[in-house]
């Protein structure tokens, strides 16, 4: 069983990915960036799918196919296996947030202001929703705990975060913010939907109905996802700093404070640390009970590559042009793998896998090497 309360103890090491794959960008709907896999200590490259001239999209997986945003509008399906290209869809503009697959759809976010839902395995347009702005983030799939419906929850530069019907794309409701929306909206508890902006907020919004429940005054813009565990939301700001928030009350928990640089990295969520990347070239773990710091991991690059925990050890990109697999325990290199350019996506570990977008434009498809 998980923690009781927030200053509980815990019987497992860390969280359970809720559905095989990585159909989601943080993995499950609270976006804890946790993975099933267990992965090796060794990384292999398997295939390189060169997908244009820059990749900001990170990769998700489902049913044997890995699906990819690129700046050149196109999103591309591929066989997990080989690397082959099995369809592509353009999009009117560059494609930066990273898709989401659910119930036989896959959702596409561009920086045209559209919404795509097409069918993962043949890419055919299902529908568009257009918003009045560019979509910088994955969309969030949930069931509308009064009305039972499959709804997908997306924010964008329009100040709007959108809650549409999944299968029609109907507008079901629409909450207004003060500034861009560049986070993937966090479901938590079934019923809310959690989010920050650039408007320096951080929203706890009514699933059902869109209706603000509260809102809490942070220090600075957020320009990440909001992680969420146990009634918490952990997220970093462009202030420096790494919170925590009490949902129910909207109160502060604890801040923390390294180096005077920003977080542009979601964080993961083992069940007593907080993993995040940092511009000060860190990665940190920290407390969960009391913010304190376990351990801090010394890139040459910044990390706005968001963390993966899969097993003992966590995986993350940097921009010195690494794929890093760092000791969850201890935070040392166990190994690493240099793609030659600038890694701000976020990895995807999934089925013997590890598949990353590189700013060279191409994904990189890595063996796990699993141990015997």
């Amino acid at each position: 069983m998980l923690m009781t309360g927030l200053f509980g103890l815990w019987a497992e090491p860390v969280f359970k990915q809720e559905s095989p794959g990585w159909p989601r960008h943080r993995g499950d709907a609270a976006l804890r960036g946790i993975s099933g896999e267990k992965v090796g200590s060794k990384l292999k490259l398997a295939w390189v799918f060169d997908a244009g001239d820059f990749l900001k999209s990170s990769v998700v997986v489902s049913n044997g196919i890995a699906y990819v945003g690129a700046d050149t509008g196109i999103l591309h399906a591929l066989d997990l296996e080989s690397g082959k290209q099995r369809w592509s869809f353009k999009t009117g503009l560059g494609i930066e947030a990273p898709p989401l697959v659910s119930q036989g759809l896959v959702y596409a976010g561009s920086t045209d202001g559209f919404l795509y839902a097409l069918g993962a395995e043949d890419g055919k347009l299902k529908w568009k929703y257009e918003t009045d702005g560019e979509i910088m983030g994955a969309a969030n799939q949930a069931i509308r705990p009064k009305s039972g419906d499959s709804v997908v929850v997306v924010g964008s530069y329009d100040n709007f975060v959108h809650c549409l019907d999944a299968k029609t794309g109907k507008a079901l409701w629409k909450f207004e913010t003060q500034n861009y929306v560049n986070g993937v909206p966090t479901i938590y508890d079934d019923k809310y939907v959690v989010f920050g902006g650039c408007d320096s907020v951080l929203y706890v919004v009514n699933l059902e109905d869109g209706k603000l429940i509260r809102s809490v005054e942070v220090e600075a813009p957020i320009a990440a996802s909001v992680a969420v565990a146990d009634g918490v939301g952990y997220v970093g700001n462009m202030d420096r700093a790494v919170s925590a928030f009490d949902l129910e009350s909207g109160e502060v928990v604890w801040n923390y404070r390294s180096k005077n640089f920003p977080y542009f990295s979601s964080p993961a969520l083992t069940a007593t640390h907080v993993i995040i990347g940092g511009r000060d070239k860190g990665l940190h773990a920290i407390k969960r009970t009391s913010g304190k710091n376990e351990w801090r991991f010394s890139a040459r690059g910044r990390i706005d590559s968001s963390p993966v925990v899969a097993g003992d050890k966590v995986v993350f990109g940097s921009m010195d042009g690494k794929l890093y697999l760092v000791s969850l325990k201890t935070g040392k290199e166990i190994a690493s793998y240099e793609v030659g350019e600038s890694i701000s996506s976020t990895p995807a570990v999934a089925a013997g896998r590890i598949l990353v977008g590189c700013e060279d434009g191409k994904v990189y498809a890595f063996s796990t090497m699993i141990a015997k």
